[in-house]
């Protein structure tokens, strides 16, 4: 496995920021899946010295100054999922990859509910079902990224 650098992790964190300001129109705005997020798991499991709760945390303030949330709704939420994230970070290197699709759909969830948690508190109705869809499409995002970014990071053949 080639070592990760600190400006491919700028820099995917950056596009999925850019994904997630994308005007999505009709159907899509439903499914649109949390691009930060998914990058951020991804880049928690495969470098934790780079990339840590920090980071969500940064990325996370980022993104609800982009997007106009309340102050530190996504960098709470971004933070919790990356603590949870890491902690298991250790035993996850030995999942196959439908166990660790497994857990970052865990992890999805967790942090479509947190989120939820917090919209009900500031006071905005429930907004039903279709709320949880993007974990659904975040699940598909980071299926492509472990393709995309495993033939990226895997090691030069001679």
């Amino acid at each position: 496995m080639r070592p990760t650098s600190l400006v491919a992790i700028i820099i995917t964190l950056l596009i999925a920021l850019i994904c997630q300001l994308f005007p999505w129109v009709g159907q899509g705005v439903i499914l649109r899946p949390d691009f930060v997020l998914v990058v951020i798991l991804y880049w928690l499991l495969r470098a934790p010295n780079f990339c840590n709760v920090g980071t969500a945390w940064i990325a996370g303030i980022l993104v609800d100054l982009a997007t106009g949330s309340l102050l530190g709704q996504h960098a709470l939420s971004f933070t919790l999922t990356a603590y949870i994230g890491l902690s298991y970070q250790r035993r996850l290197v030995l999942f196959n990859p439908w166990q660790l699709s497994a857990y970052v759909f865990g992890l999805l969830i967790f942090e479509r509910l947190l989120m939820l948690f917090l919209k009900l508190f500031e006071g905005n109705d429930y907004p039903g079902w279709t709320y949880f869809l993007p974990v659904f499409s975040g699940l598909i995002l980071w299926q492509l990224m472990i393709l995309m970014f495993g033939a990226l990071t895997r090691p030069k053949t001679r």
